[in-house]
């Protein structure tokens, strides 16, 4: 089966999917001559041409605009913006319309958009380009909000995006795009609101999305060789959000740990928080633990930065503490 990194994952799809349908292009900031700040559309723009690869002025809210008017016309334009950061420029413009065009004109027009933008801190770049606020989008119906943590992931829930007739927002993580694993040639598009049970186990379930779900992935297999028994859901999808596969989980395993990247309070984590306690309270052996990152903007000093983040030692010590208060630790 083929290896390739996240960065490739996405490359590879973009271009299959421009070459299958004459109706997607891509538009954003540098992503032609420059080849992208990330060097997702690196030989793009040569193999596409300037019509279906735009380079755009730095003006988000403007291009966003654009995009949702060529979807609106039968386009299926594929936006990049340059961190998720930069995305609040154009909160107007993905909220008010991208979000509430089909409902509020009683379906006449679908909105079939990708808005594809990093996030994630651990870069030094400062607190104003290291944010995770996936939540101001999750929070929003008429949106659907997607966050791969492998490269076949990836490949996957970046072929649906790009074929439904919602607007999707694709949440990648910088700390990803050099990571590696497998994708098979024929991987078809995934289900777009259906997380994974990556690992099965029976003394906790672990939830996690985006980098959280890899370090949670990393995490379960250090626990295995302490003889506990973790589950891994990676929940892939924030909106929909799939709680019959969570709740599940933790009916199984009696408790659970949630790792996100985000902010602690209001965060994603309290939403799996609140979905436990509907849906499987009384399978709980023990409080939900969450993990999650300082509430402070992230610093810049590497040190202060890394303390500030989410780590595999810190979901480490949630889990083991959690397992401790029920005496399930070996």
């Amino acid at each position: 089966m083929p290896v390739m990194t996240y960065r490739e994952a996405l490359r590879s799809t973009l271009r299959e999917e421009l070459l299958r349908d004459d109706d997607v292009l891509l538009i954003g900031e540098e992503i032609g001559v420059f080849e992208g700040s990330y060097k997702i559309t690196a030989g793009l723009l040569g193999e596409f041409g300037e019509k279906r690869v735009r380079d755009t002025p730095i003006s988000e809210e403007g291009f966003v605009g654009a995009a949702i008017g060529a979807a609106m016309l039968g386009l299926r334009p594929v936006v990049e913006i340059m961190t998720i950061n930069f995305s609040l420029v154009a909160l107007d413009q993905i909220v008010n319309h991208a979000a509430k065009i089909y409902g509020m004109f009683g379906g006449q027009t679908p909105v079939p958009m990708v808005i594809r933008t990093p996030g994630g801190g651990g870069q030094q770049l400062g607190a104003t380009h290291s944010q995770n606020i996936e939540l101001y989008y999750a929070f929003v119906p008429g949106l659907k909000v997607v966050a791969p943590s492998t490269p076949a992931d990836a490949k996957a829930l970046l072929r649906a995006a790009i074929r439904d007739d919602d607007p999707v927002l694709f949440l990648e993580n910088l700390a990803l795009y050099n990571t590696t694993g497998e994708v098979p040639d024929d991987l078809p598009p995934a289900e777009i609101g259906r997380a994974a049970v990556t690992r099965e186990g029976s003394d906790v379930t672990i939830v996690g999305y985006s980098r959280m779900a890899a370090v949670a992935a990393d995490v379960a297999d250090r626990l295995a060789e302490e003889g506990i028994s973790a589950e891994v859901v990676d929940l892939r999808s924030l909106r929909p959000l799939d709680r019959d596969t969570i709740v599940a989980s933790v009916r199984r395993t009696g408790c659970a740990v949630v790792a996100e990247d985000d902010w602690l309070t209001y965060g994603i984590g309290a939403e799996i928080a609140a979905t436990i306690s509907e849906g499987a309270f009384d399978h709980l052996d023990a409080p939900v633990r969450r993990v999650a990152a300082a509430e402070v903007p992230l610093p810049y000093a590497k040190p202060l930065e890394q303390a500030a983040l989410p780590s595999a030692d810190s979901l480490l010590t949630a889990v083991r503490e959690t397992l401790a208060a029920v005496g399930r630790l070996p």
